[in-house]
């Protein structure tokens, strides 16, 4: 059984380091630390991030192998390009949502819609996480893994939807601003699922051309993120 290795830890320990980066942009931009919704929300970035890495060090190493880098040999084109903007997007945002929510309160969120926001944030994690624990191919960009020896996953959620993964993802983009209690938080998270959705396109029509039995697959489940939607 493949294990953890020196690239996995790597990665491990570079995400983890991301979330108290992104969350000191986030409280810098909000000028206080005295934000109960900003401190929920990094307690539950936290929590989901060492329950999933312990799930995933157990269950598949091989993918938190393989993520341990980004950009590899093989990807495609209108990847590279995502991997350069969502960062860029993300940190902007918790910039946004940082002065609307706390600092200049350019708008006002109902309380209900927080707790919304929270009830999702479960479904979401739950949804990518078992994405991830099933397939060992769950790389950062999309690229065809010949040298992993690559096939159609069919375990787990993708008996339901072709990129589980990406449905979790999208989730988890639209809930942030509504804990963190930012319309405008909300209306750049809104443009960059509609991001993530066309992201999702270009990898279908990339797989169903390249990896071998991924178009009988695609016959069979026939949905992409939503079943009976899309």
């Amino acid at each position: 059984m493949a294990k953890l290795n020196r690239t996995g830890i790597r990665g491990i320990v570079v995400q983890s380091m991301l979330i108290p980066v992104s969350f000191a942009i986030l409280f810098a931009a909000a000028g206080t630390i005295n934000w109960i919704n900003g401190w929920v929300y990094f307690g539950l970035a936290c929590l989901s991030q060492l329950v999933s890495t312990v799930i995933f060090a157990k269950i598949n190493p091989q993918m938190l192998n393989a993520r341990g880098s980004v950009v590899k040999e093989g990807t495609k084109g209108f990847d590279r390009a995502w991997v350069a903007l969502y960062p860029v997007i993300t940190l902007v945002n918790l910039v946004i949502i940082g002065f609307d929510a706390v600092r200049f309160h350019w708008s006002s969120m109902p309380i209900w819609l927080s707790i919304l926001g929270l009830v999702l944030f479960i479904p979401a994690f739950l949804i990518a996480t078992w994405a991830m624990a099933v397939n060992k191919f769950f790389e950062w960009t999309v690229r065809i893994q010949v040298d992993r020896g690559q096939y159609v996953c069919k375990d787990g959620p993708y008996r339901f939807i072709r990129h589980p993964g990406y449905t979790g993802l999208i989730i988890s983009v639209l809930v942030y601003p509504l804990i963190l209690g930012s319309c405008w938080g909300l209306v750049l998270s809104v443009i960059l699922a509609l991001v993530i959705i066309a992201r999702t396109a270009l990898e279908d029509r990339t797989l169903q051309r390249e990896l071998p039995g991924y178009r009988e697959y695609a016959g069979i489940v026939r949905y992409r993120l939503f079943p009976t939607i899309w």
